[in-house]
């Protein structure tokens, strides 16, 4: 069964103006959400086969905390520029050309994207997808390539003011 973890970037640093947007870096919340975030998935016993991550720093930066924490190499995630500034369409488009072999995958982004993206797949009505949100997802045919509207189910919400 495919499983699919849309988890959004923990939360950024506002306090350089000059800094790109693209280049932002996370906060002192979000270097330690991201972690939580990790170890939480660990206990539950979930590991990544394969992560795709936006390059923007605090994606990559959240995408690499969570990998090291479930000991996958951070070396391996794989960073496509067009989950920056993207849409469904793009997101569900990268999802598709996940090879076969992977039946959990983990993919890092942004919002308003990612909550568009997880109600669009699951039917389902999340207002909002918060910093370093996990939203799980089983999908309803054992393909990558079949996933659309309503193609799957969500199994998991969580993020870090669970836990706090």
């Amino acid at each position: 069964m495919k499983t699919l973890y849309l988890i959004r970037h923990a939360k950024s640093d506002w306090s350089d103006a000059s800094l790109s947007d693209y280049d932002r870096p996370l906060n002192k919340r979000g270097s330690n959400d991201a972690p939580l975030m990790g170890s939480i998935l660990l206990k539950s016993g979930i590991r990544p086969d394969f992560i795709l991550s936006s390059p923007a720093l605090r994606a990559k930066t959240t995408a690499i905390a969570i990998a090291n924490t479930l000991s996958y190499p951070p070396g391996s995630i794989r960073y496509d520029h067009a989950l920056y500034a993207s849409d469904v369409e793009t997101i569900l488009s990268i999802i598709r050309d996940v090879s076969v072999s992977i039946d959990t995958l983990f993919l890092f982004g942004h919002n308003p994207e990612l909550t568009e993206c997880a109600n669009y797949i699951s039917g389902g009505d999340i207002d909002n997808i918060p910093t370093c949100g996990v939203v799980a997802m089983r999908l309803k045919n054992d393909s990558w390539e079949s996933i659309g509207a309503n193609s799957a189910k969500i199994s998991r919400f969580d993020f870090p003011k669970k836990y706090r």
